[in-house]
């Protein structure tokens, strides 16, 4: 049986993978929802204009909308499919867009109904950040050496430790 530790990062590595997918498909094709798409085309327009910076480098409203979509899609793919190390890969990159994100809200003075899905996404993402980085609770193993047709434990595990009182 799976520990509660697992179901969960299963949990939250499927959940958050299909909202990222779901979002970037949004951000690259109105296919989904056109309403959808053409605010997140207005809401990107918004963001270069006010980062001036990004207009200097050649990256426009397009390019930068397109780029973070196929980031959210990809990510959101290996979240969601692939095991091991790159899910937590894939976590942080996401837990970044999260951010910048965020920041790009609050540069244009965006209310908090617009981002607070960012906002609780970003949470989320931290927390399966953090859950999948504790390393696994195990239980230690209970070695018996038989003596004499008489089992006892181990010596080392039978003495208390070096400064611990054994409380019985």
């Amino acid at each position: 049986m799976a520990s509660p530790r697992t179901i969960t990062i299963i949990a939250l590595s499927v959940a958050l993978g299909l909202f990222f997918v779901f979002m970037g498909t949004i951000k690259l094709t109105p296919r989904l929802s056109r309403d959808a798409y053409n605010e997140m085309k207005r809401a990107y327009k918004s963001y270069v204009r006010a980062l001036p910076m990004l207009k200097k480098m050649g990256v426009s409203s397009i390019l930068l909308r397109k780029s973070i979509g196929a980031l959210e899609v990809t990510c959101g793919i290996v979240m969601t499919l692939v095991p091991g190390r790159p899910k937590d890969v894939a976590n942080f990159l996401l837990l970044l867009l999260v951010l910048a994100v965020l920041f790009f809200h609050q540069l244009v003075g965006d209310p908090l109904k617009r981002y607070a899905h960012a906002l609780v996404f970003g949470i989320l993402l931290t927390c399966r950040l953090l859950i999948a980085r504790q390393p696994e609770e195990q239980l230690p193993e209970k070695r018996i050496l038989s003596v004499n047709g008489e089992e006892q434990p181990l010596i080392h595990e039978a003495a208390p430790e070096k400064g611990k009182m054994k409380v019985s």
